[in-house]
């Protein structure tokens, strides 16, 4: 048998094993793993922008929270964005 009919023979076997894994259900932890993920990309540019406006906000004179308001729907839709990307490459 040479080189490439081995290569070729561990590819397929490594192709039947995915499609394999792919049928079967995910676990509690996978699921839960899964949830966590989704939940930190979403909630992480919200925090950061509301942060990061809080804080442009305090280095203007007065009360204002013109950049927080804005960083934090910045953030609510980058987010939106990386749940959305890394729900649709889970296919």
């Amino acid at each position: 048998m040479s080189d490439g009919d081995k290569l070729l023979d561990s590819t397929r076997k490594d192709l039947r094993r995915l499609e394999e894994k792919e049928r079967r259900p995910a676990g509690l932890a996978g699921i839960m793993f899964f949830g966590g993920v989704l939940g930190l990309l979403f909630a992480v540019p919200i925090v950061a922008g509301a942060y990061l406006g809080r804080w442009l906000d305090s280095l203007a004179s007065g009360y204002s929270v013109r950049w927080t308001v804005s960083l934090i729907v910045l953030g609510i839709v980058v987010g939106a964005w990386n749940a959305m990307r890394f729900i649709g490459g889970r296919r």
